[in-house]
């Protein structure tokens, strides 16, 4: 029994998890420079993501549109005409994102259309030369995001379903098969790209997307690493690069489990469209996307919150009520966010949790208005006192079931009066007397009395 309890209570401390629950399982760290490099990544917590290209300009999905043949390639092309950025201000964007609590931002530098947001030398489809917008919008971008202290990610499509020598155009719609010396073409233009955004602003991260049309091999993924790190030694690069990433990317819906990979990011949009469309209303509530929120940090993950701006550089009301709200919760609860890692199995406790990097603070989220005491089972700690996060109420809490005679721990009770509960996901700390211990067994016959 003793060395079940304190097997499961090391696994719960260390973050990987019982025996008993396999799925918990997250990969071991790869190298020193590999977790120094990642050190920010893991404490950033939210991102912003940013879709914005000529989609905007008709309300179609991005690129997609064309390739699954939704619509003619030149109909889509198109909307380079109607493509202004009159409103862009990169500064009221960037306030945005950091008033909401995130700590990086991801843009879209170039989509799989092959409109690049930048200006370019290595191709002449850019917002620069083939848009009324006539401008560079990355470079006014970067210069705000640095200004502000915040990490900078670049969104880049490895495919370009509009360059002449990549092998495809739509999915039924193909350029050529086995054509190395094109290929080597398209190649030279990639690598050409990535080098002008890497010299140029050297972000912090990568975000690659598209790997999936070529093996690692055919995109030459190490090469392209070797290639970002030779200037840039400790960019973060995502998985989408075919086995040589940092990171996994779920995207849109939260693992229900915890992924395996040590690092995780999960990026989701706020309503169903990664650009700006203008029948789409169907927005999640800030409560939904807060509760998504906590979900990601309970399992050990990052957030990465999608806003599509509109053609002219506006950030619709609804996004902007969305990021504001996000900043409320956060700038209340950041004890509760920056400085937390992945929390107890789900069994211990009926909401969402993590530990600070102690181990000995448990912090408790509750997306519902608790109909009775809430409980935590397992607990094999003394509790020292349980406060409400954000405005430090101490909370009475009772420990029920404990038998003198039984290893078994009691269960935690703990009173949450309405008048200390936040308007969408309140969280209490529990601070234990030292590192959290767990018991994980299946409970105990009396045997002496």
């Amino acid at each position: 029994m003793k060395k079940q309890l304190i097997t499961c209570a090391l696994a719960a401390l260390m973050g990987s998890g019982s025996p008993l629950v396999a799925q918990e399982a997250v990969a071991p760290a790869k190298d020193a420079a590999y977790e120094k490099r990642m050190e920010w990544f893991a404490e950033a917590k939210l991102g912003i993501f940013i879709h914005w290209g000529i989609y905007a300009v008709n309300g179609v999905s991005e690129s997609w549109s064309f390739f699954n043949n939704y619509l003619p390639y030149e109909e889509y092309m198109k909307q380079l005409d109607g493509f202004t950025a009159a409103k862009y201000n990169p500064k009221e964007w960037v306030d945005l994102i950091k008033e909401s609590g995130a700590r990086y931002t991801v843009i879209t530098t170039k989509h799989h259309d092959g409109v690049a947001l930048w200006d370019t030398k290595a191709g002449d489809l850019s917002t620069v030369k083939s848009t009324p917008a006539k401008q560079d919008l990355i470079a006014p971008f970067v210069e705000e995001v640095r200004k502000h202290d915040l990490k900078l990610g670049f969104y880049y499509s490895l495919l370009d379903w509009s360059h002449p020598d990549y092998p495809n155009k739509t999915r039924t719609e193909v350029r050529y098969k086995d054509d190395p010396a094109r290929w080597a073409k398209f190649q030279k233009f990639n690598f050409a790209q990535l080098t002008e955004l890497n010299k140029t602003w050297k972000p912090d991260l990568y975000w690659f997307d598209g790997d999936w049309e070529q093996s690692a091999e055919t995109w030459n993924s190490k090469g392209i690493i070797d290639l970002l790190r030779s200037d840039n030694p400790d960019v973060i690069v995502n998985s989408r690069i075919q086995g040589y990433g940092d990171y996994a990317t779920p995207e849109q819906g939260v693992p229900v489990v915890r992924p395996k990979d040590k690092y995780w990011e999960l990026c989701m949009t706020m309503n169903d469209s990664w650009g700006y469309q203008h029948a789409d209303t169907n927005y999640k509530t800030p409560q939904i996307l807060l509760r998504t929120f906590v979900d990601c940090l309970s399992m050990g993950g990052n957030l990465l919150l999608d806003i599509g701006p509109r053609e002219d550089g506006t950030i619709p009301d609804e996004q902007v009520a969305i990021l504001k709200e996000f900043g409320r919760w956060i700038k209340k609860h950041k004890e509760a966010v920056y400085e937390t890692r992945a929390g107890i199995p789900a069994e211990h406790f009926q909401g969402y949790s993590t530990l600070n990097k102690g181990g000995d603070v448990l912090y408790l989220y509750l997306p519902y208005r608790p109909n009775g005491p809430i409980e935590v089972k397992g607990l094999m700690n003394k509790v020292n006192r349980v406060w409400v996060v954000g405005n430090g109420t101490m909370l009475p809490f009772k420990i029920h079931n404990k038998n003198y005679w039984s290893e078994v721990p009691g269960n935690l009770y703990i009173d949450v009066p309405e008048r200390v509960q936040d308007a969408n996901i309140t969280v209490l700390a529990i601070l234990l007397d030292g590192p959290i211990k767990l018991y994980r067994g299946v409970g105990q016959v009396i045997t002496s009395n």
